[in-house]
């Protein structure tokens, strides 16, 4: 059974290819599929140029959703790596 999970995050800095890189690292070590939304923009979290093509800035609201076994998980763990690079601002919103 396919499991789906979502997260808003506000963005400290731009999604420049740092943030974009770490996002698609963490990703690929799921069993999920993720996709970022920005300004009605949908891309795959597997793929840093996409991720950056956002043109997310800071101050920004991103939409991360995660669908299949591990979405919570990879969810999480994207979010504790944001944290860690001081990517987002507050808590997510769920």
């Amino acid at each position: 059974m396919s499991q789906s999970s979502e997260i808003t995050l506000r963005l400290a800095h731009d999604l420049h290819a740092r943030p974009a890189g770490q996002l698609v690292q963490t990703v690929a070590r799921f069993d999920a599929s993720v996709t970022v939304s920005f300004d009605e923009r949908v891309v795959d979290a597997s793929g840093v140029l996409a991720v950056m093509g956002l043109g997310a800035t800071a101050g920004s609201e991103v939409t991360l959703r995660a669908a299949g076994p591990e979405a919570d998980a990879v969810l999480a763990a994207v979010m504790a790596r944001f944290e860690e690079l001081g990517v987002v601002e507050a808590e997510p919103s769920r």
